[in-house]
């Protein structure tokens, strides 16, 4: 077991895109009836996401979907949960000033979000945090529990 961190940061309505953090369905929809310009959208639509998804550097409704996305947005791989952990608190440490509420800048907070990170990671979860920063920004970080992950143990190690 090993785990993966990504972080992401950028404009609020980027994030906001939530068709390209959700994960097509499996099955697309089915053909359009001929003139059917609604289904033919759909079907586009569809085709898109399913195309995205895998390579859009956006964070993943689900957090295991970390692991389909390319290797280059993987931001350390660590074998034991307190390094993972560590990096989330010197993630945090690194834009705790650009929070935008005062009450997430709170340094025995994030210490007990740390702990808890190393906590979660040591049984073999993963762990999200998420949080606003100045302008309208999001911040999102991320460590993915591997090989295999627990949530969705069929999604392959991206350093494989």
């Amino acid at each position: 077991m090993h785990h993966h961190g990504y972080l992401w940061t950028g404009p609020k309505e980027r994030f906001d895109q939530e068709a390209l953090r959700r994960p097509p369905h499996p099955a697309p929809p089915p053909p359009p009836a001929p003139g059917d310009p609604g289904g033919e959208r759909l079907l586009q639509r569809y085709r898109e996401v399913a195309t995205e998804f895998p390579t859009v550097d956006l964070p993943p409704l689900e957090t295991a979907y970390w692991l389909i996305k390319p290797r280059s947005l993987i931001r350390g791989t660590w074998d034991e949960a307190k390094e993972a952990a560590a990096w989330i608190g010197e993630r945090l440490t690194e834009h705790m000033h650009r929070f935008a509420c005062e009450h997430d800048r709170d340094t025995g907070r994030l210490a007990r979000l740390v702990d808890s990170a190393a906590e979660r990671l040591d049984t073999g979860a993963d762990v999200s945090y998420g949080f606003y920063l100045e302008r309208p920004a999001y911040l999102h970080l991320a460590v993915v529990t591997c090989s295999p992950n627990h949530s969705t143990p069929t999604l392959p190690c991206p350093l494989v």
